[in-house]
């Protein structure tokens, strides 16, 4: 296991995401990271609402690990290139976008912000079932057999 996937694991453990993570492929991991920043940001809309403060806070937090410590992190930009780039830069942009949300008690940006995740999530799972999609090499796409997919995996759109 390498160091992207281990910090990812940590980030898991770190925010409760999901207890079955050690047998999960490289995009499950990604998968379960969406599904705990959604969660996490509805949780957060739903405290705002509420107007619990203290939860709301903790939920955008949470959200803001995962996003950053997470998903950002597990980003390779030395084999994703540009894609890692601009994805890194989103995700950026919705911790900022969160931070906003929380100091403006704007349920609208939790909106904004859930929609975007849900959208690089339907995206993510599209890859995942796509079998001919495994390896993103410099803008080449490789077929997947077995062991093409084993040894490309790290490849994975910028992805550990």
């Amino acid at each position: 296991m390498n160091a992207l996937t281990r910090n990812a694991l940590s980030t898991y453990a770190k925010v409760g995401v999901d207890a079955n993570i050690a047998n999960a492929t490289p995009y499950r991991l990604i998968l379960l990271l969406f599904d705990g920043a959604i969660k996490a940001v509805a949780n957060a809309k739903f405290h705002m609402q509420n107007k619990a403060i203290a939860q709301k806070g903790e939920a955008i937090s949470k959200a803001i690990a995962i996003i950053d410590e997470g998903l950002n992190l597990s980003l390779d930009v030395k084999v994703g290139g540009e894609l890692a780039e601009n994805l890194s830069a989103l995700y950026s942009y919705m911790c900022h976008r969160l931070l906003v949300a929380n100091i403006n008690n704007d349920p609208s940006i939790l909106d904004e912000v859930s929609r975007l995740l849900g959208e690089l999530r339907g995206a993510w799972a599209a890859i995942e079932k796509a079998p001919e999609v495994i390896a993103f090499d410099g803008g080449a796409v490789a077929a997947a057999t077995p062991a093409a997919e084993k040894a490309t995996m790290s490849n994975s759109f910028g992805r550990v």
